[in-house]
């Protein structure tokens, strides 16, 4: 017996494979959540610079900096679910905005369609170039003599670099004022230009920084040193094994979109992500590629907000 399949459910399934079949015909709109010269814009400019060669329709990188990304990643999962819009963003866009901030008006499981998870990256302690400590332990004995006095910038509030010094201070015993900013860069050149004393950013987006001497490095969130800095030893090396951090950057478009056209969106943001000039490059900066599947990513984010839950839970870090 035959059975009867309503012509609406049919013409939908016909609809939505020729969308698959002809998509794109306009470029994509790339949304990065930071200012310009971040490790999201990094990575969003990198994966856009292909959709040309791969997709046939160039990738339009567009700025949406505020509220630790969320303003970016509201918009995008609200955006029309066709895949013109997709948002490239980092950990905090993705995971420690839900378990930090409770009017959170976008939920990263529920309301994106996983691309790809992008790169990873330790958070690296860093430091004004004149300020006087050479290690972490002398960093705390430094911030113990004079309480009250030093200042560390981040990303923006509940950033991983935000939360990495918070747990820094719960460790350590210290106090210092937390100075949010819009992204990285601006941070970044703060720090640089003396303005606040540490901060612990992104080794990708600070390592130049560093071999230039324009910043200081302290050590690293991770249980190994790294290789691009070889002679920065690792939190756990320092005795700090509870910092053990690692960021990431990662692609999604709204929850909606058709599958068969985040296939096609993965198949280019992987095939960038690889191009060997571009590898090449975030290998240079500090970044390693992964470049997965959507299954693997949505797997993995879901991991990550239970895991920077419990931690903001644990720790009772409030967003400022």
């Amino acid at each position: 017996m035959r059975r009867f399949v309503p012509a609406f459910v049919l013409g939908f399934a016909a609809t939505a494979g020729v969308h698959a079949q002809t998509w794109p015909t306009k470029p994509v709109k790339v949304i990065i959540p930071f200012v310009a010269g971040g490790s999201s814009d990094i990575v969003g400019r990198a994966i856009a610079s292909k959709f040309s060669e791969y997709l046939g329709q160039p990738g339009v990188v567009e700025n949406k900096p505020g509220a630790n990304g969320s303003i970016a990643a509201e918009f995008v999962a609200k955006a029309e679910p066709d895949g013109y819009t997709i948002l490239v963003g980092s950990i905090g866009v993705f995971s420690i905005n839900a378990a930090l901030f409770k009017d959170l008006r976008y939920n990263p499981v529920r309301d994106f369609a996983p691309i790809t998870l992008a790169v990873t990256t330790p958070n690296i302690l860093v430091t004004r170039p004149d300020l006087p400590p050479t290690s972490m332990r002398e960093l705390v004995e430094f911030a113990k003599q004079n309480p009250g006095k030093l200042s560390y910038c981040s990303s923006g509030t509940g950033s991983s670099d935000h939360l990495t010094g918070e747990v820094f201070k719960q460790g350590a015993g210290v106090f210092a004022v937390h100075v949010p900013y819009r992204g990285g860069a601006a941070c970044q050149t703060d720090l640089m230009g003396s303005q606040v004393d540490y901060s612990f950013q992104n080794l990708g987006a600070v390592t130049n920084y560093i071999k230039a001497g324009k910043m200081k490095a302290l050590a690293v969130t991770a249980r190994a040193r790294h290789p691009q800095l070889p002679n920065v030893p690792s939190v756990a090396e320092a005795g700090f094994p509870d910092l053990v951090v690692t960021s990431w950057q990662a692609a999604a478009a709204p929850a909606k979109t058709p599958p068969a056209v985040v296939k096609r969106l993965n198949e280019a943001a992987v095939r960038a992500l690889r191009a060997p000039e571009i590898r090449e490059r975030m290998t240079q900066i500090g970044f390693d590629v992964v470049a997965g599947t959507p299954e693997e990513f949505g797997a993995f984010m879901k991991a990550e907000v239970e895991r920077w839950t419990k931690a903001v839970e644990r720790g009772g870090i409030k967003a400022e």
